[in-house]
């Protein structure tokens, strides 16, 4: 099935997409032993080079999102091994485990961080209230007027520039003598070219077909491009990835010496109903966001709003004045791929009662990318090792928003696709 004009690519795993989940993946599977073709001419420079890194199942619980909470404990529950899994070179990933301070600026937002505390609680979470004092004592920064101020110990942080260099330099770290090696590739892993579409013989997907013309071949495929996975070719039939742009401005400022540490936890506040949050990293910056809208200012470019970078300038500065005296180093905005339910398309997807082979959807993470990541991972490697992934996370197979089963195509010799029901 090799198109004549090129050279194909032979890959035991290739994993379109390499943001944080398409890197966590792409290390997943190298971890089980299998060579990986990692498709993406500018890996990480997406939704992950603007996210924050608030690894936060309790603070980012929403009200009818049970079965997303499970997902996000799991994973929290899985990042300290796998930052022991990864490349140890020049730099970490900046994971820290210093808890969550949740603080209100007035009467309102305290009631309703109090609201959400008590749903936090129903669900077994773990949140306490903060006398005032104590608060300012462990984060001397925080304005004295804020309203309340609670701890959140299980809500930790991780920079997500810093974790996927640590993702790529371990995925690098092999050589032409290793059968991890991909002939053609980069590094013997990286392909720096966009995906086109899916490729298909005997009712499986056998590979994607690059914007070059060039095909890589490979025994499962891993579709984790985010927005751009709705628009690859070759989906199965009766599939629609129902993934919209949600974007947001972010934040970063460098610290002056003076004022370090500006604060040592993260600070997820909420200022007159509208939530902020403040994240140091270990080179003394700070990040602050976010902002989210759905207004398409940034249809056709990450255009950065005037009016969101004010407005988490302004509110910052109400939970910490000092905010006022940083060096503006950054400002960026990126979309996040949301679903419908606002939980991701995680699994293989189902036909005619059986599943189609060699297939992974991976996307649809929204604003819990890099939190999930571990997870995503492990339910991907789950998939190719035994062909099963735990009943727990059948809510986020990707075609359940589909009223039909999709089918399966199978490849004709010229190159065209035809459908074909899968048994």
């Amino acid at each position: 099935m090799a198109d004549p004009r090129h050279t194909p690519l032979h890959a035991d795993v290739a994993v379109i997409g390499a943001g944080v989940i398409g890197l966590g993946i792409a290390h997943e599977a190298r971890r089980l032993g299998r060579s990986v073709a990692l498709i993406d001419p500018t890996p990480a420079s997406g939704a992950s080079f603007a996210a924050a890194g608030m690894l936060a199942p309790v603070s980012e619980l929403h009200y009818q999102e049970e079965d997303l909470l499970d997902l996000m404990l799991e994973s929290s529950q899985l990042w300290p091994s796998f930052v022991d899994g990864l490349h140890r070179g020049s730099e970490d990933s900046g994971y820290r485990t210093t808890p969550t301070l949740a603080v209100g600026a007035d009467a309102a937002d305290r009631r309703a961080l109090a609201d959400l505390r008590s749903v936090q609680l129903a669900a077994g979470l773990g949140v306490e209230p903060l006398a005032l004092r104590d608060a300012r004592q462990r984060e001397p920064l925080l304005s004295p007027q804020i309203s309340c101020a609670f701890d959140i110990p299980a809500d930790h942080q991780v920079d997500p520039r810093r974790l996927a260099a640590c993702l790529l330099a371990g995925l690098a770290a092999h050589s032409p003598d290793d059968s991890s090696w991909v002939s053609g590739a980069e590094d013997g892993f990286a392909v720096a070219s966009r995906a086109h579409g899916l490729l298909w013989e005997g009712g499986r997907v056998a590979g994607v077909e690059l914007e070059s013309g060039v095909y890589v071949l490979a025994g499962e495929t891993v579709v984790a491009n985010g927005l751009g996975a709705s628009r690859l070719s070759g989906l199965p039939d009766g599939l629609s990835l129902p993934v919209r742009p949600v974007y947001g401005d972010i934040l970063r400022l460098r610290v002056p010496d003076h004022l370090r540490p500006l604060v040592t936890s993260t600070i997820r506040g909420m200022v007159r109903g509208v939530p902020v949050y403040i994240v140091p990293r270990d080179d003394g910056t700070v990040v602050i966001g976010a902002t989210q809208r759905e207004d398409g200012l940034s249809a056709s470019s990450n255009a950065v709003s005037a009016g969101g970078v004010y407005q988490l300038l302004r509110d910052a500065q109400v939970l910490v004045p000092a905010v006022a005296e940083l060096e503006l180093l950054e400002a960026t905005a990126r979309a996040r791929p949301g679903t419908p339910d606002n939980a991701p398309l995680l699994g293989r997807v189902g036909a005619s009662n059986a599943d189609i082979e060699g297939l992974v959807i991976a996307t649809g993470f929204f604003r819990h990318g890099v939190l999930l990541t571990p997870v995503a991972a492990k339910i991907v490697g789950e998939l190719m090792v035994s062909g099963s992934a735990d009943p727990r996370w059948v809510p986020f197979m990707p075609h359940r928003f589909e009223s039909n089963a999709p089918v399966a195509r199978a490849l004709t010799p010229a190159g065209r696709t035809t459908t074909k029901e899968t048994a």
